[in-house]
């Protein structure tokens, strides 16, 4: 029997065979389960179906994105969805690594619910140490300014002025006086956002987003431009970091597809990346395979 296990939250086939976690573990000790539900196993809202938007919004993700407070959005990917696998593999590896020092199994759990508020991060220790409600503020950072994205002559870039230290390089670049009030601090700058926006489009106004990136980074302001789908997966630098692989499917020939987010290097700086891509399989394409190799573990 295989030593890890992915519950489906959705289906619940595990229940449905009769195999709850105690007799997986009667049958194999040592096995990992990793169990992903929608809102939690426990608790009063236990066993609740759950969706990517509808855990988005249940935790809070959807007051913080979006134009404003009465605009609402979800995220563009389903973030809740990926994120509780992102964790249970964490989860899993974490019981695993146990294992070796105890030799025996576990149960991992996660949900979308859990995935989401998990990654409030500082709009969560905003609420429960200093009491304040962060909502939607569009493309702009809600308690630092200027961070995020300003329209220019011909489009719009994002910048990341993140320390008083980059204000002053700012506005040295660009003709500003950084003591100019009501933009003194950060905290002026955040609490008069809009005015901030507007300062700051009125100098990017004559500027083409080409040559204003160019300006930034002299300048040395942190920036860069809004990319399209295409044009992320056309853009050199995601190529460079093995973001986009070429593999051969069995019924659609030769394609490229999204490659891995990790690199693996050794101590001296040379890649030990495992290579040996493959497309997702046809129907029953590693069947027998697969069968071969239950058999020799019974």
């Amino acid at each position: 029997m295989a030593d890890v296990v992915v519950e489906n939250f959705r289906t619940g086939v595990l229940d449905r065979l009769g195999l709850g976690h105690e007799a997986l573990h009667e049958l194999n000790p040592r096995l990992v389960v990793l169990s992903i539900t929608g809102f939690g196993h426990d608790g009063p809202e236990g066993g609740r179906a759950g969706y990517d938007q509808i855990a988005q919004g249940e935790g809070g993700l959807m007051s913080l994105t979006g134009a404003s407070p009465d605009d609402p959005q979800k995220v563009g990917t389903p973030i809740a969805d990926l994120l509780a696998g992102m964790y249970g593999a964490f989860g899993v590896l974490a019981a695993l690594r146990e294992r070796d020092e105890t030799g025996a199994g576990s149960v991992v759990r996660s949900s979308l619910l859990s995935a989401v508020v998990g990654v409030h991060g500082f709009q969560g220790t905003r609420w429960t140490v200093a009491g304040e409600v962060g909502r939607a503020k569009g493309n702009h950072h809600s308690a630092i300014a200027p961070y995020g994205l300003f329209r220019c002559a011909d489009g719009a870039v994002q910048i990341a002025v993140g320390s008083e230290k980059l204000w002053r390089e700012f506005c040295a670049g660009f003709d500003l006086d950084p003591m100019r009030e009501p933009f003194t601090s950060n905290g002026d700058r955040a609490a008069n956002l809009d005015a901030l926006i507007d300062l700051v489009e009125d100098v990017f106004a004559d500027w083409p987003a080409e040559k204003l990136l160019e300006r930034l980074a002299v300048v040395g302001v942190p920036a860069g431009r809004v990319r399209s789908i295409d044009e992320v997966y056309e853009w050199e630098q995601t190529r460079s970091q093995g973001l986009v692989i070429d593999v051969d499917h069995a019924t659609l020939g030769r394609l490229q597809l999204p490659g891995p987010p990790l690199r693996f290097f050794d101590p001296a700086g040379a890649e030990t990346t495992a290579r040996g891509d493959s497309a997702p399989p046809v129907l029953d394409q590693h069947g027998d395979a697969i069968r071969a190799w239950l058999q020799d573990r019974r």
